[in-house]
């Protein structure tokens, strides 16, 4: 068994772990392999593990990989997606994970109109409301919400968002929490569910999962340090 391998199995049992200390079912929170700045051999290692779905930041690094890796391997685009880039994101990547402003939605609902397809994404929320970071502050969510879901070629699945760097995974609690309660909130004022939280990544997603999360982003924990 490779390094990789062992780093999926310790993950997979903090992650039931984290799930059993809450009540939830682990097979409902699926795990994000953030491959972005790693070849496809070392991906491929995560796949003969078992791992199927992989997230990348950079349309142009993720489209040779997408080629070399087995079809049934899935992808995430995780990072600030350019405008220019998203023709050729639409047909590689399942879900958009950092959809943070209502252009960007636009253009994405307009493409995948021209090109026959549906785009699954996830609306990224800036609740710790850092100005380094992107997304939609929470009152622009709420205010935006009912106009991107009324995008005939866009299906919002839920929310994301990057708690504020800490040493202390502790620390994230209230920002997850906070994304939880948003998504409480606005599920029941538009009717539509919001099933997905996208949040959590190598430091803290054990506290992710504790507080909903239903898909964890982790890199450094499965392939080691860049």
């Amino acid at each position: 068994m490779s390094i990789i391998s062992d780093n999926l199995i310790a993950i997979r049992s903090r992650m039931k772990s984290a799930a059993d200390r809450v009540g939830r079912q682990v097979s409902t929170i699926r795990l994000v392999a953030v491959s972005k700045t790693y070849p496809p051999a070392v991906i491929a290692e995560a796949w003969e593990a078992g791992q199927r779905v992989f997230g990348e930041n950079r349309v142009q690094d993720a489209l040779p990989k997408i080629q070399e890796l087995p079809a049934d391997a899935e992808w995430h685009f995780i990072g600030h997606l350019q405008s220019n880039k998203i023709r050729k994101a639409l047909p590689a990547f399942t879900l958009i994970h950092g959809v943070d402003n209502p252009e960007l939605a636009i253009q994405i609902n307009r493409i995948a109109g021209e090109m026959g397809l549906i785009a699954s994404v996830l609306l990224e929320t800036n609740v710790s409301g850092e100005a380094t970071k992107f997304g939609f502050a929470p009152d622009d969510l709420r205010q935006n919400l009912e106009g991107l879901m009324a995008l005939p070629h866009l299906s919002v699945n839920g929310l994301m968002t990057m708690a504020p760097y800490s040493e202390d995974a502790e620390s994230a609690r209230p920002f997850f929490s906070a994304l939880r309660e948003l998504r409480d909130e606005l599920t029941a004022k538009s009717g539509n569910p919001l099933k997905e939280l996208s949040m959590g990544m190598s430091g803290d997603f054990e506290v992710a999962i504790e507080e909903g999360a239903t898909i964890v982003r982790i890199g450094s924990s499965i392939f080691g340090h860049r």
